[in-house]
């Protein structure tokens, strides 16, 4: 009898080996196939994995999908039948990056991740060309929220800051002091949770955050972190002092936008609404990330 049990425990782990031996194959066949192109193969195969509770234990059918989404958004025929993959792309990404493992997810898999984060950026420049704005503004949307943190590759678009030739803004009473209250009424809203397209108290967006606190002010900006550089007064970096606007460039336009906390001639710091982290203060010129993005300062503070 005991020979018999022991030779049925064989069996049984022999047996279970070769399922997961069979689920490891089916995962890395996930990476191979997206290495190849092949985005239908890798979303068709991802989606028939994920309704296998077998496959509950691993994140990569969900993050393949993904992937595999953001590839095939708006792309042909494939694209006009699935008007929602962005959307879906978007969550079932947020859903990976959110999991306990979700930072090792994207460390053991950076290559893939940097990779479709240039594409994205070709894409966003596509949409410009094109005229396309609402769809320009949607993947600038998901290149902050979702890929801010993840390594640059070599991006299709030069990042070159503009040229500022504008006169120093005379200073008064009334706007130094304007300047001091639109900082202190920021530093009201420290801690308020990142959302997208959020505009208020409940979670903010970066363009959100900054419209909502010039609003105060009686300001009217416009959404759009773009329509807002554009109609500000430019000002020369090393003039830049509290209140004002601080623009960044992601390499497809302009991609976030801060308020100035600090004085003219202190190190550039700014208050912004962080995917990560929510309402927060940055010391622009300590951060590698946000340095090498910096593009612009704007105001909206009237001087003399």
């Amino acid at each position: 009898m005991k020979q018999v049990r022991n030779g049925l425990l064989v069996i049984c782990v022999g047996f279970l080996s070769l399922i997961s031996f069979g689920q490891v194959k089916a995962l890395d066949k996930l990476e191979i196939l997206y290495d190849q192109g092949h985005y239908k193969m890798v979303l068709r195969r991802a989606g028939r994995l994920l309704n296998q509770p077998d496959y509950d234990y691993s994140y990569k059918p969900k993050f393949y999908k993904s992937l595999a989404l953001f590839q095939l958004a708006d792309e042909g025929i494939w694209g006009k039948l699935h008007p929602k993959a962005l959307q879906e792309a978007r969550e079932l990404f947020s859903s990976v990056l959110a999991s306990p493992d979700g930072v090792s997810v994207f460390n053991t898999h950076l290559n893939h991740v940097s990779q479709l984060k240039r594409d994205l950026v070709q894409k966003a420049l596509d949409y410009k060309a094109e005229g396309k704005q609402d769809k320009y503004d949607e993947i600038q949307q998901i290149l902050f929220g979702l890929f801010d943190r993840i390594p640059d590759l070599d991006v299709p678009g030069k990042i070159q800051p503009p040229v500022v030739d504008a006169p120093e803004i005379k200073e008064t009473a009334a706007t130094s002091k304007e300047r001091e209250e639109i900082v202190r009424y920021a530093k009201k809203y420290l801690g308020v949770p990142y959302k997208w397209a959020g505009a208020d108290p409940d979670g903010f967006d970066c363009s959100g955050f900054t419209t909502f606190v010039m609003g105060e002010f009686k300001v009217t900006l416009s959404r759009r972190a773009e329509d807002q550089y554009n109609s500000s007064v430019k000002v020369k970096e090393k003039n830049a002092q509290k209140g004002d606007l601080v623009f960044f460039n992601n390499g497809s336009g302009i991609s976030h936008v801060g308020i100035v906390v600090s004085a003219k001639g202190e190190p550039l710091t700014m208050i912004h609404a962080s995917s990560s982290k929510g309402v927060i203060i940055t010391n622009i010129e300590e951060s590698e990330y946000w340095l090498k993005r910096l593009y612009a300062i704007g105001t909206y503070v009237k001087g003399e």
